[in-house]
């Protein structure tokens, strides 16, 4: 979304050169009624040089005499394509001073916790280099010792939202891709919400289902009806068929 360019210094040539209400310029200028009113008394933006919004293509005549002569109708910016999407952030992300120090914390968990996030993801997420990320994977960052994992959004280098966004891409990459994910992965592609409602007791293979009731005596049971059935009864190898030799003897 476009952005009006010096909005206090506009304010001012709209008080100058129109008969705008004071709503009417503050709206316009996202500035409190009262500022407006401040300029208008001399007590705001003293000595600030009026920024002509017709002239730079910020609105038009029409639309200044159309709101002069309806104190209701607000004014709107003018489109300006070379302005459109002026606010999507380009290259890595700007980090205070003051949190630079954490960074590496950050991508060490990062590193650690989304393995499948890409270089270039975590560079957009905490603002830093691939190279940096690279010493980072192979530990051969030179503090790599004092190093600790910290989340990045307890850091404030990054909001949950943009973390949750970056790992969904990384999963349906990585789903496209074909690649087998086990469960502790596929949990770490989850958003933060979805895990949290996951259930945490431990899951069974879907290939030994149905086994964790089995015990040893169970096996121990089935051999032996096995077993038995299979075992012949002594007596009938003894029990020959009458006549014989013995018989031929005992005639006389």
């Amino acid at each position: 979304m476009a952005k009006l360019l010096h909005p206090k210094a506009t304010a001012v040539w709209l008080v100058d050169n129109t008969t705008l209400t004071f709503k009417q310029i503050a709206d316009f200028s996202g500035m409190h009624e009262l500022e407006v009113q401040g300029i208008a008394d001399g007590d705001v933006a003293a000595g600030v040089k009026g920024f002509d919004p017709i002239a730079n293509n910020q609105l038009t005549q029409a639309d200044i005499d159309k709101a002069q002569a309806d104190p209701m109708v607000r004014m709107k910016l003018k489109f300006n394509a070379a302005a459109h999407d002026e606010d999507k952030r380009r290259g890595p992300r700007y980090t205070p001073l003051s949190k630079r120090q954490d960074r590496p914390n950050a991508i060490l968990w990062l590193v650690k916790f989304h393995p499948e996030l890409a270089d270039s993801q975590i560079a957009k997420l905490v603002g830093t280099t691939k190279p940096t990320i690279q010493t980072i994977r192979e530990r051969t960052h030179w503090n790599i010792a004092n190093m600790q994992p910290i989340d990045p959004v307890a850091l404030g280098l990054c909001r949950q939202s943009e973390l949750d966004a970056a790992v969904q891409k990384a999963a349906s990459k990585r789903a496209s891709e074909g690649t087998a994910m086990s469960d502790d992965e596929r949990r770490k592609l989850l958003s933060t919400e979805q895990s949290l409602g996951m259930s945490t007791e431990p899951r069974i293979p879907t290939a030994i289902e149905g086994l964790e009731t089995f015990s040893l005596s169970d096996s121990n049971d089935d051999d032996e009806e096995e077993d038995t059935s299979d075992i012949l009864d002594a007596d009938s190898f003894f029990n020959l068929p009458s006549g014989g030799e013995d018989d031929e003897d005992e005639q006389p």
